[in-house]
């Protein structure tokens, strides 16, 4: 039987013990991300394993006449045109089910929490002034976290760890969510209560087609004067000029990102939002970097190495 050929391009220099796996049952090719090379070589491989930053989208899947399966170490696909590869019978891995896994990653809800701290304490602005010689902190005097009501969307694995850092800093915490919860000392209330009520809201849901730009106009004006919205999801869950328009009436007094909208740009500082935070340091921007710690990296792709040389061996996914 003819060995599989994997265009990799993802770092494994952590991931040793999974790449060692992944060669024995298939030839691989490891090359930096680029999409202009991924549209010139995607024709010779059956499998490609990517992450976020480079978009495989119906051009590249045009290219790919010998491709049967594409990996991401990722929980989220939105990088993926998932509905053209199953059209050409392409089958997409992920470590979205893998929840013994993803139980151990607590990476992207403790970026989350450190956006909520930096939009409340005026990091920016603190830090640029200490760097320049100021040492007098009481003109960044911000927002104590034990006054406030802090908002959980989507209480799923992450959103349950938010909201165990909100009862930690002595917050009233809401939760939000379409399947039922029982978390001792978290209110669950619907969409609106928590756009009401909530000082801060941190955003844990999937991108799905009933929550794009679930953050509209009308979304903001329903929430509470002088709010906070951290994003460490993903970036077409707001719609970003409402939230431009939203920032600029003082309806939101901040916003923490990790996410944006339209992340495979050349160039980020064309994005409106990066573009409004080079003048206001009342937005606190993180370059997609929330599951980033050496731990959730490396354990990820080790395990996601592991899932594609199960598949090529067996054509059946391998889960944890």
């Amino acid at each position: 039987m003819e060995r599989s050929k994997v265009l990799c391009m993802v770092n494994l220099s952590g991931a040793s013990e999974g790449l060692a796996e992944l060669r024995e049952v298939a030839d691989v090719d490891i090359l930096p991300p680029d999409r202009n090379t991924l549209l010139k070589v995607i024709g010779d491989y059956n499998a490609y394993w990517g992450h976020t930053e480079v978009k495989v989208d119906a051009k590249v899947l045009q290219q790919a006449k010998r491709l049967r399966v594409i990996n991401t170490a990722s929980t989220g696909t939105d990088h993926i045109d998932k509905e053209e590869a199953a059209r050409r019978d392409i089958r997409v891995l992920s470590i979205t089910h893998d929840y013994k896994l993803l139980d151990t990653f607590t990476a992207t809800a403790e970026c989350a929490w450190m956006l909520i701290l930096a939009t409340h304490r005026h990091f920016r602005a603190a830090t640029r002034y200490a760097l320049n010689g100021g040492w007098h902190g009481e003109r960044f005097s911000g927002r104590q976290l034990s006054d406030e009501v802090l908002g959980v969307l989507g209480v799923g694995r992450l959103g349950r760890m938010t909201c165990e850092y909100g009862k930690a800093f002595r917050m009233r915490v809401l939760g939000c969510d379409m399947q039922p919860f029982d978390i001792p000392g978290v209110e669950p209330v619907d969409f609106g209560t928590l756009l009401r009520e909530s000082d801060v809201i941190s955003i844990h849901i999937h991108l799905r087609p009933e929550n794009y730009q679930l953050f509209s106009a009308e979304a903001f004006a329903r929430m509470k004067a002088g709010a906070i919205l951290v994003n460490t999801s993903r970036g077409d869950i707001i719609d970003e000029q409402a939230l431009l328009g939203a920032l600029e009436a003082g309806r939101l007094a901040a916003f923490g990102a990790d996410v944006l909208h339209d992340e495979w740009r050349a160039d980020m500082r064309e994005s409106p939002i990066v573009q409004y935070a080079q003048t206001h340091d009342n937005v606190v921007i993180t370059p997609h970097m929330g599951g980033a710690t050496a731990k959730s990296v490396w354990d990820a792709r080790n395990f996601s190495a592991r899932k594609l040389a199960h598949y090529l061996a067996t054509g059946k996914e391998l889960t944890m």
